[in-house]
């Protein structure tokens, strides 16, 4: 149709699932994903959403003609899915216990991916891990685990998994003040075990918890780059008793449209 201004296109990060020990048939494939309700939540706008593969094959980096540039140049803006771990070595720490060492391979496609979205000026907005992803790729820490390394904190992550919630305050002056207009926060889904422990360089803090753990950054350079710790694309299932993210979404694609 002339005239027709063309959609925004988003790209979504991969989860990625390895091969299990002693599995068979599709668990003895690497296997990337994503979780329906991010999709959902964007492709409400009318938006185009298409997942970036990684260059994974059986832990191996395989580079071909087609880069993860590529994928920055085409698209108009990136978000970082939740899913495991940041591996604490990717900010200079060990893991205090196995469980807790993350996906180094998954860390490094979203550093080079987030990476090439930035160095294209293009808008990323991180969710999750996506938040403690950007916070790490920018020189900052995380506390690999706040119930035992924050004792006191409230419940960020239990068993009732998208249903667990607890409260944010939006910090004062910050975009989330004003995108909301005059909101100051409200009750989020929460479902992760880390937390931001050193910040990155030139990174705000936009919104916390009650108990004071980082919620919600931004990155003061010359694109958009921001994360949130909860989940946005869930709250839409809690019938009105969580925030409304629409603004947080709107922020984002007005940055990308092209």
């Amino acid at each position: 149709m002339i005239g027709r201004r063309r959609p925004i296109r988003i790209g979504l990060s991969a989860r990625i699932a390895h091969p299990a020990l002693g599995s068979h048939g599709l668990q003895t494939k690497t296997l990337q994903v994503l979780e329906q309700s991010i999709a959902q939540w964007v492709m409400a706008r009318d938006v185009i959403v298409l997942m970036v593969p990684s260059v994974v094959q059986d832990g191996m980096l395989i580079r071909s003609n087609i880069r993860l540039r590529d994928y920055a140049e085409y698209l108009d803006g990136l978000i970082l899915q939740g899913g495991t771990d940041v591996s604490p070595r990717a900010y200079g720490e060990e893991p205090l216990r196995p469980e807790w060492a993350g996906d180094p391979v998954r860390d490094a496609y979203e550093l080079e991916l987030l990476h090439e979205f930035m160095e294209a000026g293009k808008p990323v907005l991180g969710i999750c891990r996506g938040m403690q992803l950007i916070n790490v790729a920018l020189g900052g820490s995380l506390h690999q685990d706040l119930p035992s390394l924050r004792p006191g904190s409230v419940a960020h992550e239990s068993e009732a998994y998208d249903r667990n919630f607890h409260s944010v305050t939006f910090a004062e002056g910050s975009q989330l003040c004003r995108w909301f207009q005059g909101v100051a926060g409200g009750r989020v889904v929460s479902i992760h075990h880390q937390g931001v422990n050193r910040l990155g360089r030139d990174v705000l803090v936009e919104a916390t918890s009650e108990d004071g753990e980082v919620e919600a950054i931004r990155w003061k350079g010359r694109s958009f780059v921001y994360g949130v710790q909860w989940h946005p694309e869930f709250h839409q299932q809690a019938e009105g008793e969580l925030l409304d993210c629409a603004p947080l979404l709107e922020a984002f694609l007005t940055t990308a449209r092209p």
